[in-house]
């Protein structure tokens, strides 16, 4: 099976999904990265998938670098680098026999070059409505864990939860009322 690669265009995702668009509006634009990043760790962590998200450095001048956050890799362009030139780039030189890269973008002249040379592409709209749809699995997933050992809590352990059954069918023989 081929390693999964998502590419995310990080402004174009900002710049369409509905909470990431209010705290950008407020000028809360770091929040509104930080938020990105947290929502694309929980995907990429629940999927068993590697992330990284490239944001254009035209936006944060001076910014150039590349980390790791959230166990995803976060690239800013150098400056006069557009995060589309980067993408491309990068989804060409990853996109091979052993990886499969999918680009995130809204940009149609991206989605096409990126399209052109082998990689998958989803849209802004779509990364959301499948972060969405993941969210609601985490969740119900969590809620079937929780009752699934829901004794996890218990200050006993197999062996003594064994012996109080033990005693508690001892008791139970001895208490039967003759007829």
């Amino acid at each position: 099976m081929k390693k999964q690669l998502l590419i995310v265009d990080g402004y174009n995702m900002i710049g369409a999904w509905p909470e990431l668009v209010r705290l950008k509006n407020q000028d809360r634009l770091e929040d509104a990265r930080d938020l990105l990043l947290q929502r694309l760790s929980n995907y990429a962590k629940y999927e068993g998938i590697a992330v990284m998200v490239v944001f254009d450095a035209q936006l944060v001048p001076g910014i150039t670098q590349r980390y790791t956050k959230y166990q995803l890799d976060v690239i800013f362009t150098e400056e006069g680098e557009t995060a589309d030139t980067y993408i491309e780039k990068v989804a060409g030189e990853r996109n091979n026999l052993l990886t499969q890269v999918t680009v995130a973008t809204s940009d149609l002249a991206e989605q096409w070059v990126v399209f052109s040379q082998g990689a998958l592409r989803t849209s802004a709209r779509e990364l959301y409505q499948t972060l969405e749809k993941n969210d609601k699995n985490i969740r119900q997933h969590q809620k079937e864990l929780k009752f699934t050992n829901f004794r996890r809590n218990s200050p006993w352990d197999n062996t003594q939860l064994e012996q109080l059954e033990n005693i508690l069918q001892d008791l139970s023989r001895k208490k039967k009322p003759n007829k």
